[in-house]
């Protein structure tokens, strides 16, 4: 697939668009004014891959724990603020590497100005855009969605444009899958910038998974997207797994194991849905890019163990234990698991 060329742009250490990997970020959902609990989600959180992080502000004293927060923690920490432009202030005079604003809630010109003339002053970057339940009801209403949106969104670039501020990265998200793509996709043609795709507001964790897969999925596929954060009324860690999975399905990234197991069905042999699942839960927690199969029958499991780096294909009570393409051992069901880890430990170790 051919990716949409942007212009890259730098939070902190981390680069944007450009010919950069897709980011991927997250948001704590710790009190930022706690800056112990916040500190420590952060970094949980770049355990296991999240490269940007997000935090609400909503008054001075958050703002003003970023200072201590950046202490704690060696990813870029992004301020998320909405109509005081005094909290966008405070948090660069805080040190922060990045802003979340929307200027059409920021009423005051003047107070934008400033945030602006700051921004530059300090080279932090600006995320703005729309969220579609954001947009004011009475506005453009004889318009689709998504070029309200789209139009919405073009109104907030040209207005930090006209103050000669060019550090930006747009994001235009929905509920709605096909409301989104169709956003996107006709952002994409009409700015340089890089974006930040997302589905919001998209649910629990598996109904959300399904939602963010499809949305994000679509746009990367399309070549659309710079980085990007799958929403979900879960834990900030299901965000950021979730995130890789998409991006590894595509080939973009190859952060982390790659699990293959077969559904479950007449012919497994072995309690598959068991193995897969301890297997899994093994897996969140090794960085290197392996990829391990766990196939619960004959038909399908031998060929597609010997394509894994670490596999197992069931038979009747036993498994195959096969290691790049070549079987190492036959043992019984009771001792797949054990198996199977201790051959994954071994490559992970010599990787």
């Amino acid at each position: 697939m051919k990716r949409r060329h942007s212009v890259p742009l730098r939070i902190g250490r981390i680069t944007i668009g450009g010919d950069a990997p897709v980011v991927v970020q997250s948001m704590t959902n710790t009190d930022t004014r706690d800056i112990k609990s916040t500190s420590r989600q952060i970094n949980e959180l770049e355990e296991c891959g999240c490269e940007l992080i997000r935090v609400a502000v909503p008054d001075i004293e958050a703002a003003e724990a970023i200072t201590g927060i950046k202490k704690q923690i060696s990813i870029p920490i992004i301020a998320d603020i909405h109509f005081d432009h005094k909290l966008a202030l405070a948090s660069m005079l805080a040190g922060v590497d990045g802003l979340r604003i929307n200027p059409g809630n920021m009423t005051e010109v003047l107070g934008l100005k400033k945030v602006i003339m700051m921004a530059k002053e300090r080279q932090v970057p600006i995320r703005t855009g729309v969220n579609a339940g954001s947009i004011p009801s009475d506005y453009q209403n004889d318009k689709p969605l998504h070029e309200r949106m789209v139009n919405l969104g073009m109104e907030q670039i040209r207005l930090i444009e006209s103050m000669d501020f060019n550090l930006i990265k747009v994001a235009l998200k929905a509920f709605d899958v096909q409301t989104t793509i169709k956003a996107y996709k006709m952002i994409a043609d009409l700015i340089p910038y890089p974006l930040h795709i997302g589905i919001t507001e998209a649910g629990v964790l598996r109904a959300g998974t399904i939602r963010n897969s499809v949305g994000i999925g679509i746009l990367l596929y399309m070549g659309i997207g710079d980085t990007v954060r799958v929403s979900l009324s879960a834990e900030p860690r299901e965000e950021v797994l979730v995130a890789y999975e998409i991006l590894k399905s595509l080939g973009l990234r190859e952060k982390g194991a790659m699990l293959i197991s077969c559904p479950s069905c007449g012919r497994a042999e072995i309690d598959i849905i068991s193995l897969a699942k301890r297997v899994d839960e093994y897996l969140e927690n090794i960085s290197q890019p392996i990829k391990v199969a766990v196939m619960g029958c004959v038909v399908n499991g031998p060929g597609e163990a010997r394509e894994a780096d670490i596999g197992v294909a069931g038979g009747k009570g036993k498994g195959v234990i096969f290691k790049k393409g070549e079987v190492l051992k036959t043992v019984n069901e009771s001792d797949l698991y054990s198996s199977l880890i201790e051959q994954i430990e071994l490559l992970c170790n010599h990787s």
